[in-house]
């Protein structure tokens, strides 16, 4: 990536902000808008020199300790954050904090609104977040639908209401390994694999394959606990206000009915 790009987002970015928000008194009338060079290396713990050469373009592959350091301090939002570290060539990385988003307000307003459409909200460790009613109807035979691999590994009606349980354990495990961060092991990740890895004999072997395959669309036959075989069209969705989270939307396909029987003619005398 070219280093000008890096240097030119930063000096935006400091332009904005006034010493105020360092804590620093307002000083003397300045120049340019915004904070000087010499504020942000130092509330960033940055040598002068190195930032300088940062905004200059000559420094265009910081490391991620860095880059941490000038999302704190320039007050980068989730979404500047992950600009930031793509520019300069660095994974981006959800932390702890990611799976604390509460749901937008609008996004559920939007799932109860569908009313043909089963729709669910995931968080980065598949914990469901949101459930609109006909997803709710949907999982209802499930003691407890908090985590979708819980659902999966753990409850008994997982392996009775997934028909192809094999097939589904192996898609939800990779799902997992390509949306978990697994630079930070947040707590409630940590939880989760105990819990599996002590309640279920498969996941170990599972886990142990480092499949990485996000969820993005199948068809999936489930066996409902009242209604018997359903057929359904699974489509899955990042969530842009709240990075990490995923939209998981489904519609059933209509019951097939079995054909019908040519009417007998009457036998010839």
């Amino acid at each position: 990536m070219d280093g000008r790009e890096l240097g030119d987002f930063l000096r935006t970015r400091r332009a904005r902000l006034q010493p105020q928000d360092l804590g620093l008194p307002a000083g003397d009338h300045r120049r340019v808008p915004g904070l000087r060079r010499e504020e942000v290396a130092t509330d960033a713990g940055l040598s002068i020199d190195f930032y300088r050469r940062m905004e200059q373009g000559r420094e265009p592959h910081p490391s991620e300790r860095v880059l941490a350091a000038l999302t704190r301090t320039l007050r980068l939002d989730v979404h500047e954050q992950r600009h930031l570290y793509a520019l300069a060539g660095v994974a981006w990385r959800l932390h702890d904090e990611a799976s604390l988003s509460a749901v937008p307000g609008e996004l559920l307003t939007l799932l109860d609104s569908w009313r043909e459409a089963g729709a669910m909200v995931l968080d980065p460790v598949l914990d469901v977040l949101a459930m609109n009613e006909k997803a709710q109807e949907l999982f209802s035979g499930f003691a407890e639908t908090a985590n979708l691999l819980e659902m999966v590994f753990l409850d008994p009606e997982g392996r009775r209401f997934f028909v192809d349980w094999a097939a589904s354990a192996e898609a939800t495990v990779a799902n997992l390994r390509a949306s978990a961060d697994f630079a930070t092991t947040p707590a409630r990740q940590v939880e989760l694999l105990d819990q599996l890895r002590a309640g279920s004999p498969e996941f170990p072997a599972l886990w142990a394959r480092h499949d990485v395959r996000p969820k993005t669309h199948e068809t999936k036959l489930l066996r409902h606990h009242s209604r018997g075989l359903v057929t359904a069209d699974f489509h899955a969705f990042d969530v842009a206000s709240v990075p990490g989270y995923l939209l998981f939307v489904y519609h059933e396909r209509p019951a097939e009915r079995p054909a019908e029987r040519p009417a007998e003619r009457p036998a010839a005398s």
